[in-house]
């Protein structure tokens, strides 16, 4: 029998239970309707420091920053499904979220620069795949462009297959995604599909 698919939902913004932390909760249920593990972790509960542009990671494939962001990453390594589900502040994705996604620099030396695998082991897992949840007080348009741009950056150097983006615009208000006419049921059901 194989294995239980692991699916990790990272919630970067720094308003905890806030609109795209509903949402990725919305996601991680419809896994575990799907027969899925899941694990919920806020980026607000983690004390990590910006990426410093050491070039480190460019001799080893490890970043010699010493905080938890290493944590994250084990999580996010252990993972066979990710959900990011991060808000857009100022026309981009949230600092909380860019920071780590900075921080991953150490996998895009691995894969690029060292030429090696980031998961050594894929071949004995799941094909990883993942979905990416914003939301943004406004609806100017190319609100999401940026952020959908990095993302798929993000999910390409840890070897996930990014397979949607759900990006909600005009939401804003702590909770106000709970009106939205499909944000829920949408989330619910990329997670099934997902899990």
């Amino acid at each position: 029998m194989p294995e239980q698919i692991k699916c990790l939902a990272v919630a970067a913004s720094p308003r905890k239970d806030g609109n795209t932390a509903l949402l990725a909760r919305q996601a991680l249920a419809g896994c575990r309707e799907a027969g899925a593990e899941t694990e919920f972790l806020y980026l607000a509960d983690y004390a990590y420091a910006p990426c410093r542009g050491c070039e480190a990671c460019s001799k080893t494939g490890r970043c010699v920053v010493a905080d938890d962001a290493k944590v994250i990453f084990d999580r996010i390594l252990a993972a066979d499904r990710l959900i990011l589900a991060a808000p857009i502040f100022s026309m981009g994705i949230c600092a909380q979220a860019k920071m780590l996604i900075d921080r991953a620099q150490q996998f895009w030396a691995t894969k690029y620069v060292l030429k090696r695998p980031v998961i050594p082991e894929a071949a004995l897992r799941p094909p990883r795949r993942g979905i990416y949840i914003a939301t943004a007080g406004t609806n100017l348009p190319g609100v999401f462009d940026g952020a959908i741009r990095v993302v798929k950056y993000f999910f390409k150097m840890l070897e996930i297959d990014l397979t949607g983006t759900f990006c909600y615009p005009r939401v804003d208000a702590k909770g106000s995604v709970k009106d939205h006419p499909t944000a829920l049921a949408e989330c619910l059901q990329a997670g099934r599909e997902l899990g």
